[in-house]
């Protein structure tokens, strides 16, 4: 497996190109799976996951971990962190700067453009978020104008489905929504709403939960190996 460090490259707003980890499983992937990680974190807290998928040695596959920039987040205090987005107050109803989630958006959205000109066809894009990382997750692939193999929305919530620009192109995208249900920074009530929300638009999303808090665990990560397995015809 390779290890590629992409150089850092601010744009005016919050960002455009993204510092990225990249793990190729073989010498000549033809599909990618964009993996944002959550508040404070980095691109190396889902690294070790490549190997616990335990996936067929045949599997090409280009595993990308984008790091967000730091920025202040408000209701930390102000100190900055790596994060995607500002969150101004918590609570079922947590207001967020829905501006800088669909700046992150376009950021990651930059990435599958690359991936395409890479030679890697869209429909075997999966973008995998967990917390705020999924939360950009729905807005990048729901509004994506290039129809994507999938997305993995992990302990995360519906940010922007109030404003997204829902594109034609994802209508079908296979979901699947992970949550713990003793979650105390993102309630499993949120991924529930996510899920109604989502059936409202005319998603089919799978939904699986597990008796975890704010994390992830091997059990999620074997049902994470099999959507691979199925959207990826591995």
């Amino acid at each position: 497996m390779g290890r590629i460090i992409h150089p850092d490259h601010k744009y005016s707003k919050i960002m455009k190109e993204l510092d990225c980890i990249e793990i190729d499983t073989n010498s000549n992937p033809d599909a990618a799976v964009i993996w944002l990680h959550g508040l404070g974190a980095s691109g190396d807290d889902f690294v070790p996951a490549v190997q616990a998928l335990d996936l067929p040695h045949t599997a090409g596959i280009r595993f990308i971990f984008p790091n967000a920039h730091e920025m202040p987040v408000t209701i930390n205090g102000g100190m900055i962190m790596p994060a995607w987005y500002d969150i101004l107050e918590m609570g079922l109803d947590r207001k967020v700067d829905h501006d800088q989630i669909q700046e992150s958006a376009e950021a990651v959205s930059e990435i599958i453009e690359r991936e395409i000109s890479r030679g890697i066809s869209s429909n075997r894009i999966i973008i995998a978020g967990f917390s705020q990382g999924g939360a950009v997750g729905y807005e990048v692939a729901l509004s994506s104008p290039h129809t994507l193999g999938g997305l993995l929305a992990m302990s995360t919530y519906f940010a922007t489905v109030d404003n997204i620009t829902l594109n034609p192109a994802n209508a079908k995208l296979p979901i699947h929504i992970f949550h713990g249900t003793a979650d105390p920074v993102v309630p499993v009530v949120l991924s529930e709403r996510a899920k109604e929300q989502l059936e409202s638009l005319g998603y089919m999303p799978g939904y699986t939960t597990y008796p975890m808090d704010h994390t992830i665990c091997l059990e999620e990560i074997e049902e994470t190996a099999r959507f691979l397995q199925r959207h990826l015809n591995l």
